[in-house]
């Protein structure tokens, strides 16, 4: 004899809630395959200059670091120089003073031997000083170009990822501080080359006021 087997269907009830979230569902993967990422990616051409600029950025992440850090260690070497001539001319000072009230007349006239030697080590300090500052502000200009082309690749890749195939792969990162016209930079140069070499002009000043000190510390 022939067995039958029944089919039972089993319906199971969707609330709208559910066919809701089902709808919304749908919906979204039209959107994902339009999203200007999906673009980038099925496109060889943007996903290859996404990947470089990517790669660009993080280069000059890691250069601005390395920047960064050589400023503090020449900002930390600036202070030390500048606090070993500050102590250096109290020193010499000190020692004047007691020489003074040791024989006055004997080291009185040789006051200018003595202020020449103080000079003479306070200029080369000066020197080493001047050439340090000029390494930072070498090295800041550096970093503010490199901040700068940062800029200028991160607002492209983000322009590429907001337009994906509709953007155009011809196009290159702008910097735009260096479009702008240097007459201001050229009309305040004198004022910015003083704001530059302010520890300069502070220790010259207090050298040339050791100068004559050391005169009327062993004659006054």
């Amino acid at each position: 004899m022939a067995e039958y087997k029944e089919t039972h269907i089993v319906e199971i009830p969707v609330d709208e809630e559910h066919q809701q979230k089902l709808q919304s569902a749908m919906a979204t993967i039209p959107a994902i395959q339009q999203h200007p990422l999906m673009e980038i990616s099925e496109s060889p051409g943007h996903l290859l200059l996404l990947k470089l600029w990517q790669r660009e950025e993080d280069l000059f992440e890691r250069r601005i670091a390395m920047m960064e850090t050589r400023m503090d260690n020449i900002k930390r070497e600036l202070f030390q120089l500048c606090c070993f001539l500050l102590a250096f001319h109290g020193f010499f000072l000190t020692i004047l003073f007691n020489l003074s009230i040791r024989s006055q007349e004997h080291t009185c006239r040789r006051w200018w031997l003595l202020s020449l030697i103080s000079v003479s080590s306070s200029l080369t300090m000066i020197f080493l000083v001047q050439m340090k500052l000029c390494r930072y502000w070498k090295v800041s200009r550096q970093l503010q170009r490199e901040k700068s082309d940062n800029r200028a690749v991160t607002r492209c890749i983000q322009e590429l990822r907001m337009k994906g195939r509709s953007f155009d792969l011809s196009k290159e990162p702008q910097n735009s501080r260096r479009m702008k016209s240097s007459s201001v930079e050229i009309k305040w140069k004198p004022l910015s080359w003083c704001s530059q070499n302010l520890i300069t002009i502070c220790l010259i000043c207090v050298t040339g006021m050791v100068f004559p000190a050391c005169k009327y510390i062993l004659c006054g």
